[in-house]
């Protein structure tokens, strides 16, 4: 940075030789000019001298400045001085560590070898720069990232060390929460789905001849009807004491949260109990939780499955668990499911459909709508139609709803599922309204997906407008769980904004779901579908007699139109038409049919009007 000091000049060596000759110079004037350039010399030589005074002073300050430690050491690597910022960071003056050895600072954690190294890369080299963990002055020890150079004499000898260090202790700690923030769930604590990855990794590593893993991923049941009574901060509460339990039950082993209300748990043992253990799991998280003066007891599904037996790759044991937990899901709730392998080829059929349906919706030709038409009970007349989605695959044959929508609801298919469906039924029912049919209105089935992808609003009202058909020969019908779907959120005021504009508004399945009164009371609906479990066994079974006249009943109190589905005998027909229900859907009247087949009956229907007139 500065050029180095020097005292040998042309000027300093002219005034030594000029002192040197002033007294043999014969002549006054001579000698006078000899001490003129001596004056010089001398001048020349103290600028010199005050030049690096004063650099001296500003390299001292720069370094009273510098936020980074600085340590000087002698030969013997004996401390010579330091600079303040050393003193800030150790805690240590300079009367209290001149002359001691710098190891005298150290942590501790750093063994011989570490030390070996560290000298033969400064003598080797002449520098060394690292990371060296120390211990202040009042004992907390802390990491500093150091460069040490060494100094040498005129004869190439080492005469000091120069230590610049930088505390990075906060750098540290930064570290440690960005590594916290990939690897711990931010609401309990507990390992996230890319921690117990590494973690059931290193469990299969370290497998012990006669152990085994078991696993068991939990979700808990009807988690948003809590969240919507509760509210979402007293959801968090019982996420994390629920976390907290599991972890308890399990000491020794690895809990973690997958994400929403999915909990995964993993214990080594060498004992073949497995669906002991599962069953203590569910025993130990169904006592209640007391969470803001309300008492709590949950309904689990879990799907388990165990290693080696079940895999031995941490991926193809999360899949595996997946696949068990969802054909648990697809029991009912509060049931829990092991893997077994024939879930394996459940799960490549799957795949092969899931590709062909993807191919299917690309191209359009092997989808089809088709249509069961709704009638009244007093006179059989028709009032209406529900769209159902169906597939014929070349090789397959018709594939029945209950096989592919589940898997597009999955994968995310729903919504361009959803979105081609209401288009065929709008063109189908302009084409008809072109032909100058009595058009009755269609109902479309509605999924969550749909309510949380895109804009379904824009999409109905757009389509509607593009085919010029009035709003109100479109309805829309959600099922019970779409309504408690927390993706989809508060539905209320979308709902309310599509009824404003002419649509019709149904919950299908009425009856199957959760908090069914609540949301009566709130939406804006127009009708409710009986679900066909409670018409299946009438007029025989007292129960589903009993709740079929009471929804009906209630209906009538809430001006609520009531449409009971899968009505297939005239035993059921006659109970439900004394009860006072106006409208039903079943195969009794008719079966789904293609469009064409439809329109015929339309015709005749025109036709019949036409030869009473």
């Amino acid at each position: 940075m500065w050029p180095y000091f020097t005292l040998n000049r042309p000027l300093i060596w002219l005034a030594v030789a000029a002192l040197a000759a002033a007294s043999v110079l014969p002549l006054l004037p001579l000698r006078m000019a000899a001490l003129a350039l001596v004056a010089i010399g001398v001048a020349d030589g103290w600028r010199q001298i005050r030049r690096e005074h004063q650099r001296r002073r500003l390299s001292e300050q720069a370094l009273e400045l510098s936020q980074d430690g600085v340590m000087i050491t002698n030969a013997a690597n004996r401390i010579v001085t330091i600079n303040p910022a050393f003193t800030q960071i150790t805690g240590y003056t300079l009367d209290e560590i001149r002359g001691l050895d710098p190891s005298s600072l150290s942590a501790g954690r750093h063994d011989k070898t570490f030390y070996d190294r560290y000298w033969q890369s400064l003598r080797t080299t002449g520098h060394w720069e690292g990371e060296i963990w120390n211990q202040r002055k009042h004992g907390d020890q802390y990491p500093e990232w150091v460069r040490i150079q060494a100094c040498h004499d005129g004869k190439g000898r080492v005469s000091h060390y120069v230590g610049i260090f930088t505390d990075i202790s906060r750098h540290k700690a930064r570290e440690q929460d960005l590594r916290r923030i990939g690897f711990e769930d931010p609401l309990t604590g507990l390992p996230n789905r890319r921690r117990l990855h590494d973690l059931l990794a290193s469990r299969l590593r370290h497998l012990r001849a006669g152990e085994g893993l078991d696993l068991a991923l939990i979700d808990i049941d009807a988690f948003k009807s809590i969240n919507d009574s509760l509210g979402v901060d007293s959801g968090d509460r019982l996420l994390s004491r629920f976390g907290q339990r599991l972890a308890a039950q399990v000491a020794g082993g690895i809990v973690g949260r997958l994400g929403g209300d999915e909990f995964l748990v993993i214990r080594t043992t060498t004992f073949d109990d497995h669906e002991k253990w599962v069953a203590s799991l569910r025993e130990h998280l169904s006592e209640p939780f007391e969470i803001d003066e309300s008492s709590l007891r949950l309904g689990l599904t879990i799907g388990s499955c165990r290693a080696p037996e079940d895999g031995s790759d941490p991926n193809v044991l999360f899949q595996r668990l997946e696949s068990a937990l969802y054909s648990a899901k697809r029991h009912g709730r509060n049931h829990d499911r092991r893997f077994r392998p024939s879930l394996d080829i459940d799960t490549d059929r799957q795949l092969i459909i899931l590709n062909d349906l993807r191919q299917a919706l690309a191209q359009g030709s092997q989808l089809e709508v088709y249509y069961q038409t709704q009638h009244r009970l007093d006179d059989g007349g028709m009032v209406g139609m529900e769209a159902l989605l169906r597939w014929h695959h070349p090789e397959h044959g018709m594939i029945p709803p209950s096989e592919f929508i589940p898997l597009a609801e999955r994968h995310g298919l729903m919504s361009a599922l959803g979105s081609w469906v209401i288009d065929q039924a709008v063109a189908q029912l302009a084409a008809w309204r072109g032909q100058g049919l009595d058009v009755l209105p269609i109902w479309v089935n509605l999924s969550a997906l749909q309510l949380i992808q895109g804009d379904l609003e824009s999409h109905l009202i757009s389509t509607l407008n593009q085919y010029r058909v009035p709003t109100r020969l479109l309805g829309l019908e959600l099922t019970e769980s779409v309504l408690l779907d927390e993706r989809a959120g508060d539905i209320s005021p979308r709902l309310e904004s599509l009824r404003s504009r002419g649509l019709q508004i149904a919950i299908d399945d009425f009856g199957t779901g959760y908090s069914s009164m609540a949301y009566l009371k709130r939406l804006p609906i127009d009708k409710l579908k009986l679900d066909r479990e409670f018409i299946r066994a009438l007029p025989h079974d007292p129960a589903d007699a009993a709740i079929t006249s009471a929804v009906l009943a209630m209906a009538q109190g809430l001006h609520l139109d009531v449409i009971a589905e899968g009505v297939e005998t005239i035993e059921q027909r006659d109970f439900l038409l004394a009860r006072g229900c106006r409208h039903v859907q079943g195969y009794l009247y008719a079966r789904p049919e293609p469009a064409g087949e439809v329109e015929i009956r339309l015709r005749q229907a025109v036709e019949s009007v036409y030869s009473h007139s």
